[in-house]
């Protein structure tokens, strides 16, 4: 059930992004440093280079249709890293292992001419761009995202789309990518009433498209597989309980030093908060923007 979210901030409610709830899916221990401890991590080259390709292709289509070409694309490229180098200084320490600044920009313009491959956006108006979208499942959980894109054909049909600046999902990344884009799925059609046509995943290193359709069926399903998640992080958190979940991925984790199966020690476990944890930390900062 939906329920109108226009209610006193006063009222917190416990939330859950794609990412975090693929985390808690991935290794409950990821979900507890990142969400619970919220323990820092280092920026990668590839999440910030996928920041900046968003932000360009976001302010491509603040254009007119006309103007959108492959050189507009690549002229905003300069002034975005800019304006992002002047707002995060720690983004200075991308550069200092090796990776020049130059080859980072250029990284970012070859993802565009990726995007180029794939999409004529002279031939696009999206209907909203940069969407913060978020609905309740009850009165227990609030699902919260952000969309890249929402398309609006004239018969009213629903496409959400997902710019990924890292390959195309193979092996261990396939389940974390269909899992995002049933999440959406489910928040527009919980929002709008109405389930999108095709949710699309652009995925510009490889010039690759991958379509999902989904349908009522599955998104109930889905729902209470959420619901069910929920209730087993809620659990996990009243018994203080995260567990290691070792697989392929450990590789990519900032917290091997931290973690059990690697002979390390978490931290203390934070105190009770008088309110529920919400999380605030949306897939624009984390490895969504990379791909991953």
């Amino acid at each position: 059930m939906t329920v109108d979210v226009s209610e006193p901030e006063s009222r917190v409610y416990p939330s859950l992004s794609p990412s975090r709830a693929a985390d808690f899916k991935t290794c409950p221990l990821l979900y507890r440093f990142r969400t619970i401890d919220r323990l820092p991590e280092k920026p990668s080259a590839d999440a910030v280079r996928g920041t900046l390709v968003h932000a360009v292709l976001e302010k491509l289509f603040d254009l007119p249709s006309g103007e959108r070409t492959p050189g507009s694309a690549e002229a905003l490229v300069a002034p975005e890293w800019a304006r992002m180098r002047e707002e995060w200084a720690e983004l200075a320490e991308l550069f200092v292992e090796g990776l020049t600044e130059d080859e980072f920009v250029a990284g970012a313009r070859s993802l565009l001419g990726g995007y180029f491959a794939i999409e004529d956006p002279r031939r696009l108006e999206p209907a909203e761009r940069e969407i913060m979208v978020e609905t309740r499942l009850g009165e227990e959980l609030l699902l919260r995202g952000i969309i890249d894109r929402l398309d609006i054909a004239p018969t009213g049909e629903l496409r959400v789309v997902d710019y990924k600046t890292g390959g195309a999902p193979r092996e261990a990344f396939e389940a974390r990518a269909l899992f995002q884009l049933k999440f959406y799925a489910l928040v527009v059609w919980r929002l709008r009433g109405t389930v999108p046509r095709v949710l699309r995943l652009l995925y510009l290193r490889d010039a690759e498209i991958c379509d999902y359709t989904p349908d009522e069926e599955e998104l109930a399903r889905f729902e209470r597989t959420l619901v069910a998640l929920w209730r087993a992080i809620e659990r996990a958190t009243a018994e203080r309980d995260f567990r290691p979940r070792p697989s392929r991925l450990c590789g990519w984790c900032s917290h091997q030093a931290l973690c059990p199966a690697y002979g390390g020690t978490p931290p203390p476990f934070p105190e009770p908060r008088a309110e529920p944890p919400v999380d605030l930390l949306m897939e624009v900062e984390d490895a969504s923007r990379s791909g991953g």
